[in-house]
């Protein structure tokens, strides 16, 4: 797995959106938000456009995530935003040329697809991270997340470092054990809808990260079903979970009607042995970690430790 070069200040960063459009009022500040880490901006189109919930058509988002990787004066990209369409686009990349000219590329939520295939068919390193249109520009955007993201993406090639949870945020063991391999995953909704596509995600013997937002439980429940019968926990040495942020039951005035997360947890994930970690901060949550999809980590759950050592 190839590392792109860390970026520095001066740099110049591409914004895009291979997913949904970003709120026009939102714009002016996710830029000003990159500018004030000391890079250079270049805005995509998509930041701009509308296809009903796309940020345009397929070939235009297509055609900028080509454009960015391809041009030599871009030296990372950053998705502006998530939000649906990423998956729409992945027959239409250039990935031979994008598997020759690895950038630092940054996001998360649907994302997550981008990441997948970039991580197993461009054989590079990603980096699951907060955005310039959500995160960015939030006044509760905090120091542990800003330097999260920065030293990730200033400082790529670093290893022997520790994951860490924020401070108040402890980690809880779903099932005990030690784990080493590549970190891959991200959104769970894109991971299952990854199965059965010429891009389904591999986890043989690898750390499987998983979080989501806005499901109910029963749909938490029917996708971590749909990837252990298709046999990606057996494949995975260990499994990390992140947060649920609004995952509840359908009906919250009658609970008997739904599970609780954890019971799902432990019905479906728990009888895999798999050492699982769970109430990793990283996803659809402040304070959020950044992590470098791609490289090489271990985790034990005595100790409550991940480190990243490759």
């Amino acid at each position: 797995m190839r590392i792109p070069k860390s970026l520095k200040k001066g740099d110049t960063i591409g914004l895009i959106s291979a997913s949904s459009p970003t709120p026009p009022e939102n714009l002016p500040k996710a830029i000003k938000s990159v500018e004030d880490l000391g890079f250079n901006v270049v805005v995509g189109e998509t930041c701009k456009e509308r296809h009903g919930y796309l940020a345009g058509k397929d070939e235009l988002r297509a055609n900028e995530v080509n454009e960015m990787f391809r041009n030599p004066e871009i030296d990372g990209i950053f998705c502006i935003r998530g939000g649906y369409g990423a998956a729409r686009i992945l027959p239409l990349l250039d990935l031979e040329m994008i598997k020759q000219k690895p950038k630092v590329f940054a996001g998360y939520s649907d994302v997550t697809a981008l990441h997948i295939v970039f991580n197993q068919k461009c054989d590079f390193v990603t980096f699951h991270s907060p955005m310039p249109s959500t995160e960015f520009i939030k006044e509760e955007m905090d120091e542990y997340t800003w330097n999260s993201f920065l030293s990730c993406v200033m400082d790529t090639e670093r290893s022997d470092y520790v994951l860490e949870n924020a401070d108040g945020k402890p980690m809880t063991v779903l099932v005990p054990g030690e784990a080493t391999g590549e970190l891959v995953g991200g959104n769970l909704t894109l991971v299952a809808s990854s199965l059965g596509t010429p891009y389904e995600i591999d986890t043989k013997g690898k750390i499987l990260f998983l979080e989501d937002i806005d499901e109910y439980e029963r749909s938490v429940d029917r996708m971590l079903t749909q990837l252990k019968q298709a046999g990606k926990f057996d494949d995975a040495a260990g499994i990390l979970l992140g947060g649920w942020t609004n995952c509840g039951p359908q009906n919250p005035e009658k609970p008997e009607q739904s599970l609780r997360l954890l019971t799902i947890f432990e019905e479906i994930l728990v009888p895999t042995g798999k050492p699982i970690l769970m109430d990793i901060t990283c996803g659809h949550v402040l304070p959020t970690m950044t992590l470098p999809l791609g490289k090489k980590i271990t985790f034990n759950t005595e100790t409550k430790t991940i480190k990243v050592i490759g």
